[in-house]
């Protein structure tokens, strides 16, 4: 078949596809998102119809453009969906529910139109290759959106298990709860120096009152965040140190001569304010 034939027996299979946009859809598909309302109908059938056109102009060469106009309409679709809470599974039954129809749409045109074997195939192929790519690309900026959130709410819970709080100008509290390991001690210096530096702060005071134990390696990490943020201007202060943790710092020679340390925050905030 010449090139000029199949190109317009492209475009009737083409206009047969787009024409999906009017027709019915079962309620299967119709009734998978739940909880629908005006407005996530609206999303969703916004969706449906680039979707087809997708499906429509998908027997061109799967060159690096195909695959960017693809790539564009996965983040499109990936921030519509997410808005309306429409889960990567649906939006797969939908694409799976279309890849089926158009794949007989395919198949009754090629039939009618004669088209030989080899024709069909390379329509067929080109088509399969297209909503592979489609389904794994939508797969892959799904997963990459719920990778970035999940992200986030650990860096928001890490902040809320060392929260530097500012209480006056240039003041800052960082009150310390539960056991530390070498991981959350590590976890303390990043966030006492970005969270000390972005505060503008000139005292931070470490409040150790609520920590039943360090250990010596723990112990030698704080004091590197001690020796860091006094390297960006802060002054570090100790309070509310417990004996046991007090003979651990002792004995691993951490030298206190020029920390200011006192028993409690109310303590060390009177006397802050006597400099």
């Amino acid at each position: 078949m010449d090139t000029k034939t199949m190109d317009t027996n492209i475009l009737n299979i083409s206009e047969r596809i787009l024409a999906l946009k009017s027709a019915v859809l079962p309620k299967e598909i119709e009734q998978l998102d739940t909880h629908s309302s005006p407005q996530s109908e609206e999303v969703l059938q916004n969706w449906r119809e680039e979707l087809i056109d997708l499906f429509a102009y998908s027997f061109t060469n799967i060159d690096t453009k195909n695959k960017s106009d693809v790539e564009n309409w996965g983040e499109e679709t990936l921030n519509l969906l997410i808005k309306i809470d429409f889960s990567l599974d649906k939006a797969i039954k939908v694409i799976r529910y279309y890849r089926i129809i158009v794949g007989e749409i395919i198949k009754n045109e090629a039939e009618k139109l004669e088209l030989s074997l080899s024709d069909y195939h390379d329509l067929i192929f080109k088509f399969t290759s297209i909503i592979d790519f489609a389904i794994h690309w939508l797969s892959i900026t799904y997963t990459r959106f719920y990778t970035n959130r999940i992200n986030a709410a650990e860096t928001s819970v890490l902040e809320l298990s060392i929260p530097v709080i500012k209480i006056l100008d240039g003041i800052g509290i960082l009150p310390l709860i539960g056991d530390i390991d070498t991981k959350r001690a590590q976890e303390l210096m990043d966030q006492a120096l970005l969270k000390g530096a972005s505060l503008s702060l000139e005292y931070l005071l470490i409040d150790l009152s609520g920590v039943p134990i360090i250990d010596t390696m723990v112990a030698d990490r704080i004091f590197k965040v001690v020796d860091s943020l006094k390297l960006i201007g802060i002054k570090p202060i100790f309070t509310g140190i417990r004996p046991e943790i007090a003979q651990t710092m002792v004995q691993i020679g951490i030298n206190f001569s020029s920390i200011m340390t006192y028993s409690n925050f109310q303590d060390a905030l009177v006397n802050i304010r006597k400099f």
